[in-house]
This record gives C-alpha cells, sequence and structure tokens, in this order.
C-alpha cells in the first residue's frame, strides 16, 4: 500500500472520529448544521434524488419522539 494512500485513510479516520465527538459532545450545534445544509436542499423545484439527500440529511423532529408528539409523560 501506497503512503500517500496510508494518509488518505488516517484523514477519514480522523475526520470521522471528529464528527463523531463533535456529535455526542455538541447535539445542539450538529443539529443546526443538519439543519443549514438540509434546508436548501429540501426547497421547491429541487430534483428528487436532492430532495431524499435532504430529507436524509435532516434532524428528526424534536415533536416525533412520543406517539402523539406531547410531552413523553406517558412512560
Amino acid at each position: 500500500m501506497s503512503i500517500a494512500l496510508q494518509y488518505a485513510v488516517i484523514a477519514l479516520l480522523v475526520m470521522l472520529s471528529a464528527a463523531f465527538v463533535w456529535r455526542t459532545r455538541f447535539p445542539a450545534s450538529w443539529r443546526r448544521l443538519r439543519v443549514v445544509l438540509a434546508i436548501p436542499l429540501l426547497r421547491e423545484g429541487r430534483p428528487a434524488w436532492m430532495r431524499s439527500i435532504g430529507r436524509w440529511v435532516a434532524p428528526a423532529s424534536a415533536l416525533a419522539s412520543g406517539e402523539c408528539g406531547g410531552c413523553d409523560g406517558c412512560k
């Protein structure tokens, strides 16, 4: 394996681990980033493939946690 490929694999792993730490330690900013990335993809007139990526990137709604979408006090 060449040294450039080794460096590319290491760089990918470092970026993935940094994203994991960001997602677990700073969930509010991670959610804001997902919203900022998803909104342009979900606009009217975008191709279907772009809208599907936007739906995949968009965070789940805060109201979608329970069956009724309420206070989550049923448990």
